[in-house]
């Protein structure tokens, strides 16, 4: 029997990136749709979908529209999650794919998101390293509340982690500059306003460690490296549509090596099918990673600076949320990992 599903605001990038996984799972039965301005349109009009989906009617995001599913998505506006997700039944399994429930430290999220801080729930990075030798996978299983991570924290902090853990790098003086796809930016934002020029050029934004992902990311590495890392962030808007590249540098310990920094991945990721490692001198590009629940990590050693240089590939759009929303759900309810996602 299917799994009954309801995605809130699917009018959006990550509603329609869900829609697509979900009408491909063969557990889950895709029956409600919630969206704001496009509420009475089809939800044809506005995704490509499958036949059997296309008159699915936009219903406005209500206690009474949500309940009765198996399963809710969130793909809400940072703190409206919260709100929602009040609603909803303890036994319905509800994965919210925004920021309101990523964060540890109240602290940190009423000083990034100017909002009260309405709880944790379990983190949906299932490779993750908690420990040098344990992920958050175990935490997943059997979960009802998941808090699906930031695409640009999944780039790097799967990046960093490994590194850290083996204590390969120094954990002060991480880098991370970011090429971002304008899917990143929403559905709303002007540089996705089909009624305006496409974007031409490339321009970094909430430069100087004010952008959401930093404490996130940090809450991540933290977790493994055993200090207070510190990260200098800069994300960079870029003329494509989906992806993200990170080009990630930290100050190698004394008398590490470039074999040290393989060996630290490969225990880490060798068994994983949604991360791949790279031969040495090669890296990878965004085009790789289009449409897959994939990470692509290549890495290489500045002799002159001492300093690793990790590139990691990730579509936005999947591995960075919806494809890691499924991968979480499938964990949770004792499905293989990787049903209904394809990497092919």
């Amino acid at each position: 029997m299917k799994l009954r599903v309801a995605v809130a605001g699917a009018s959006g990038y990550v509603g329609g990136e869900l829609i697509g996984l979900i009408q491909q799972h063969p557990n889950l039965q895709l029956v409600t749709v919630t969206a704001n301005s496009n509420v009475g349109q089809s939800l044809g009009s506005i995704h490509e979908v499958d036949d059997k989906f296309a008159e699915l009617v936009f219903q406005e995001t209500s206690k009474e529209v949500l309940a009765d599913h198996d399963v809710v998505f969130l793909a809400l506006p940072h703190t409206k999650s919260a709100e929602v997700a009040q609603w909803l039944s303890a036994e319905t399994l509800v994965l919210d794919c925004g920021a309101d429930f990523r964060l540890e430290s109240a602290e940190d999220f009423e000083k990034f998101y100017k909002s009260p801080h309405a709880g944790t729930w379990a983190y949906g990075m299932p490779e993750l390293l908690v420990s040098k030798d344990v992920k958050l996978r175990e935490q997943l299983a059997g979960a009802k509340r998941i808090a699906v991570p930031g695409c640009n924290a999944t780039a790097v902090t799967l990046a960093f982690a490994p590194l850290l853990a083996s204590g390969v790098i120094e954990p002060k003086d991480l880098v991370s500059t970011l090429s971002v796809g304008t899917s990143g930016a929403g559905k709303n934002s002007e540089v996705n306003d089909g009624n305006k020029p496409a974007l031409s050029s490339a321009y970094a934004y909430q430069v100087g460690g004010v952008h959401r992902h930093i404490p996130e990311i940090a809450q991540n590495l933290n977790r493994v490296s055993g200090f207070g890392i510190t990260l200098t962030f800069t994300p960079v808007l870029v003329p494509m549509f989906r992806g993200i590249l990170a080009v990630n540098t930290a100050e190698l310990v004394a008398g590490k090596t470039l074999s040290d920094v393989r060996s630290a991945f490969e225990s880490a990721y060798s068994s994983e099918h949604n991360i791949q490692l790279l031969a040495d001198g090669d890296y990878p590009n965004t085009a790789h990673v289009e449409h897959k629940n994939l990470a692509l990590i290549g890495f290489g050693i500045d002799e002159v600076t001492n300093r690793v240089v990790v590139i990691s590939a990730i579509d936005n759009l999947v591995k960075g949320t919806a494809g890691a929303a499924i991968q979480s759900l499938n964990i949770a309810s004792g499905f293989k990992e990787d049903t209904g996602l394809a990497n092919d």
